[in-house]
This record gives structure tokens, sequence and C-alpha cells, in this order.
């Protein structure tokens, strides 16, 4: 059973996907996503992989008849994709060479365009969960792309004071909190010719580093080939930024945020929203995780165990010894 209910609390959609438990536990000696599993094809560099077991289908079942005119129900319309970052099994995205995580970048778009021509999807997230902390089972190199009928309350509230600080200021919030953070240095991991990474002022995770575009741009699919290119070196520079650290396979969650589709709402969200990349890695020190506990999860009070200019200086420093092993 998949469905949508109604948080009349948050006046948020929660996804119920009950049928996601039934998910067969993989054999070690096995995976879906190798080029020989007969699952995908033998010869691929990248590949969009439909997920087996989505939380959102575009043939979506009609929902159990639990609610009322209180509590709404409606059906769990969208589309839930893998996209497959290599047919190397125990890759990691920084060990890829940089022509080949441009390829991803370009399949992202692909699919970018191809989920927003569907009318009843207002959000296409790219993410990627990494490491057994965050809950990762599948060691192959994958992320995955959710296309919601409904916009997250995250992503609204990041439109909404976007669009706002825009009205008050004649400004991109994003572009100034480029400028903040350039003209302060400190929290500055990483920059090319087109992108920052930086650890914002307000980070809740210790290692919670951004990357932004430098022009003002909304979405992946206005990049120029330059851009792109440049996208694809500062995922793989963070990438191996982040495993440097602590001299370990560093798990992260990684959230693209970028504008949203078919809403008359935000159809003008180009002038004002600004595309970038959000790192939430759990780690707080080599051997310590940072854990969510009641008041982050409970009251939205986050809080950060660390100094974000101390643990900027740390990221700067494995950044460095990175790009001379990588180099």
């Amino acid at each position: 059973m998949a469905e949508l209910r109604w948080n009349p609390l948050l006046k948020d959609w929660t996804m119920v996907a009950s049928h996601r438990q039934n998910r067969p536990e993989m054999p070690k000696d096995w995976c879906p996503f190798c080029p020989d599993s007969g699952k995908v094809p033998k010869d691929y560099e990248v590949y969009k992989y439909d997920n087996d077991f989505p939380a959102l289908s575009q043939q979506p079942s009609e929902p159990d008849k639990v609610g009322s005119s209180f509590y709404k129900t409606k059906p769990a319309y969208g589309k839930c994709e893998v996209i497959l970052y290599s047919p190397k099994h125990n890759a990691s995205l920084w060990e890829l060479e940089i022509e080949h995580i441009r390829k991803l970048v370009d399949l992202w778009c692909e699919r970018y365009i191809a989920l927003s021509k569907d009318e009843n999807i207002k959000y296409i997230f790219i993410f990627e969960n990494r490491g057994r902390e965050v809950g990762v089972s599948m060691p192959h190199p994958h992320g995955q792309i959710y296309g919601y009928s409904f916009m997250p309350l995250k992503i609204q509230q990041e439109l909404n004071s976007s669009k706002e600080y825009f009205l008050e200021n004649k400004e991109c919030l994003i572009c100034r909190m480029n400028k903040e953070e350039l003209d302060f240095k400190e929290r500055v991991i990483i920059e090319n010719e087109d992108f920052l990474c930086y650890l914002p002022f307000f980070t809740d995770y210790p290692y919670g580093v951004f990357i932004v575009s430098k022009k003002h741009r909304c979405r992946m699919i206005e990049f120029n080939e330059r851009e792109k290119n440049n996208f694809a070196k500062i995922l793989k520079d963070v990438a191996g930024t982040l495993d440097t650290l602590f001299n370990r396979e560093f798990p992260y969650m990684m959230a693209i945020h970028q504008g949203s589709v078919n809403s008359s709402e935000y159809e003008n969200c180009h002038d004002y929203y600004h595309f970038h990349v959000e790192f939430y890695p759990p780690f707080r020190s080599d051997k310590r995780i940072k854990y969510n506990a009641s008041s982050e999860t409970g009251a939205w009070a986050n809080c950060n165990p660390r100094s974000v200019e101390e643990t900027a200086g740390e990221l700067r420093e494995a950044y460095e010894r990175f790009s001379k092993k990588d180099g």
C-alpha cells in the first residue's frame, strides 16, 4: 500500500509506503546494479533504473479507506528512480574521472527535463544517501530522484524565504550568502571558476557543506557546458575531501535543491531561487556521530555541537591533502 496522508499540524503530506517493508535482503555475493546481474545493461557508464519498490508511482493505487474529511488522503502519485553512478561496485564518487561525473550531471539534467513534462509533478528532488550510518544497505554507488506531486515542506520554506527576501531587498538571498561567505573567507572550503563550497554560517551539521553556483542559476539545466564541467569537478573535490578528512569512507546525505516545476505559485522562482547542494554528514568527529535527538526532531531547534569556523578549517586542510593525493 502506498498513499499520501495529510498532516494538518504542519500542512504537509506524509508518504505512507508499507509495501517497502517487504523489500528483500540482498545476498552478500550479488548486486542488482552490477553489469552481470541481469537487472541492468552489461555495458553502461551511468544509468537510470526505475525503483523496484517506489514510494511514488505514476499509476498509483487508491488510498485505503481509513481517512475522513479531516484526515485527508490521496494517491501517492509521482516517480522514484535510481541513478547508477558507475558499473564498478565499490567505486566512490571522487574516484571517477571528471568526464565520467559530467555524464552523471547530464543524466540528472535529462531526467529533470523528462520528469518535468508530467504536469502532475511539482518538484524534482535529486539526492544521494551514502553509508550505513544513514541507513544505506546497497553499497553500489548510486543516488535517487523523486518526482513529487506536492511541494515538500522544507523546499517550500526555502522558496518562500527566498521570495520574501528578493521582494524586500531586490537581490537573491543565496547570492547574498555567497557574498557574505567570500567576504569572510574562513568558511570557504573549495572554489573554482563557477562554484563555491562552503560551510554556511548557520549550518547545524559540523561538516554540512553547501555547493553553490556563483552565477544566479535556478536549475541545473541552466548550466552552460563549462558550468556542467566545473560542477562535476567540485562534486569530485567535495566527495574526496570528506573521505580524506578522517581517512575513511565518509557517510552523508546529499540533497540537490533547485527550482520547482509545473507550479503556478512558484512560476517565477527563477528570479529569486538559487541552485545549491546541501550535504548532511552525520559525523561530529572521527569516532562520534551527531544524532538528531528530541530538540532537533521534536522542535526543529537544531544545534551544532562544533564551532563552524573550526570544522571549516579541518575541511580546508583535508581538501589540501586530497588535492595533493588526486593531483
